[in-house]
């Protein structure tokens, strides 16, 4: 960590990732891990100007009281406002000063049994011209709940921020957790690891471009992926004792070793997958209708997923190179030549053709890594120890990051990055240039996590 002025903290460019306080500093973050600080006074601290800061600061408020001085974006993250008996102030929503617009309010309960988000549409006519994204539902208070226990014990509550990107939550939590205590983990483990990831990679990617395709009413992709995702699942079921793998990445290792039988379900399970990818590729490709509806569809332009630092298919669909299992880089992935696709429409279409390219080199990824399975323990046990560190995982959505600081064995604080804090901005802004019926295509084509930012 480096400690600056109010001016080099101010003047500090770069990938800015993230930014919190404790009681006597605010940190921020930034690629590839650089983690810079500046002293509070009276609670207080200069805001930063990258795009991406605004609701880290909102957040630093809700959560500590402390102030970004200097801040244009003062609305409450997840505080609502709201007292136990249901009173308080509704938020407000503004529109555009224009003619003709009228509201439109979504959630923050929906049809679908999804997390809880609400959003405030102005539009004029079907045109989007304005979206507020409201969130702090799933609020669950994990930073205080992962301080003042042992990283093995902690483990669990890092592998419920974002179910659906566990293993990336858990491998993220396990690598700080590592690199401040010192741990150097088995062989066996770090792959068993990276196979765990991309398997979760794999089916949340078919998952996502079944469900794009089913809002936009073509319902044959969506029972074809979905398919293709329950055979995955069962495969994790089968090989690692749990459908999305949850608890199975701990401090030191993992939780278990892969099952009897297990990788030869997994293979069966890719083999399954790949024989089918290309004619599901040619229809999503092929039909007019389909393209009609995510081409040009929800574009986020690549200066702005730049601004915004967005990663995963979000951000390589617009331009951006990033992955954090290159930058700032782990193993086993030093010994794959990985591959990273990009596109640069940035639309809802480009979006799914990175998913579509990233399932082959998973599969690849899995297969290399099951065959070269080093013979090794599977953990080791983290001693009592003390330190500070950053750590980092390439989820489905991007990279996750988390910054422990350790004394004597337990976990004095904490905090998360999940991608999707940056992402919904691009949500925001997706919206806006398209019309009210695509925003079911939009929203799912970025997918960000609800719960992810909540913390």
């Amino acid at each position: 960590m480096i400690l600056l002025s109010h001016e080099d903290w101010v003047a500090r460019r770069g990938r800015f990732i993230a930014l919190w306080t404790d009681a006597r500093h605010a940190y921020a973050l930034y690629q590839p891990g650089e983690l810079v600080a500046v002293e509070l006074v009276d609670g207080a601290y200069p805001a930063l100007s990258h795009a991406g800061a605004a609701w880290f600061q909102r957040l630093a408020h809700d959560l500590n009281g402390h102030t970004a001085l200097g801040a244009t974006d003062t609305r409450p993250a997840i505080d609502h406002g709201r007292a136990a008996d249901g009173t308080g102030p509704w938020p407000e929503f503004k529109s555009p000063e224009v003619e003709g617009v009228h509201q439109v309010a979504v959630g923050p309960i929906h049809a679908g049994i999804i997390e809880p988000g609400h959003f405030r549409f102005s539009v004029r006519g079907e045109t989007v011209l304005k979206l507020e994204a409201r969130l702090g539902y799933t609020h669950k208070g994990t930073l205080g709940l992962i301080r003042g226990k042992s990283p093995r014990l902690a483990a669990r509550f890092a592998a419920r921020v974002s179910g659906d990107a566990t293993v990336a939550h858990a491998s993220a939590f396990a690598h700080a957790a590592e690199a401040a205590l010192r741990l150097e983990v088995p062989a066996r483990a770090v792959y068993l690891r990276a196979v765990m990831a991309e398997l979760e990679r794999l089916a949340n990617h078919t998952s996502d471009i079944g469900a794009i395709a089913g809002d936009a009413g073509f319902a044959f992709l969506d029972a074809r992926f979905a398919l293709a995702r329950e055979r995955l699942c069962a495969a994790a079921q089968a090989a690692f004792g749990h459908r999305l793998m949850m608890d199975a990445v701990i401090p030191g290792g993992v939780a278990g070793d892969i099952s009897t039988g297990g990788a030869a379900a997994v293979l069966d399970a890719l083999t399954a997958l790949e024989a089918e990818l290309p004619s599901l590729k040619r229809i999503f490709e092929d039909y007019a209708s389909l393209q009609d509806r995510v081409v040009g569809t929800g574009i986020v332009p690549p200066a702005l997923a730049a601004a915004y630092a967005a990663g995963g298919y979000a951000g390589r669909a617009s331009g951006q190179t990033h992955d954090a299992r290159l930058l700032p880089g782990y193993a086993p992935y030093d010994n794959f030549a990985l591959f990273v696709p990009v596109e640069q429409e940035g639309d809802v279409a480009a979006r799914i053709r990175i998913r579509l390219a990233e399932i082959p080199e998973s599969i690849r990824l899995i297969r290399d890594m099951l065959h070269s399975l080093p013979e090794t323990p599977i953990a080791i046990a983290p001693q009592a120890g003390s330190g500070a560190a950053v750590g980092a995982a390439e989820s489905f959505r991007g990279p996750v990051w988390y910054w422990l600081r350790i004394e004597s064995g337990v976990i004095a604080d904490v905090f998360i990055a999940d991608p999707s804090t940056l992402h919904w901005p691009l949500v925001e802004h997706a919206a806006a240039t398209a019309i009210l019926a695509d925003f079911p295509l939009i929203n799912k084509s970025i997918n960000a996590s609800y719960s992810g930012v909540d913390l």
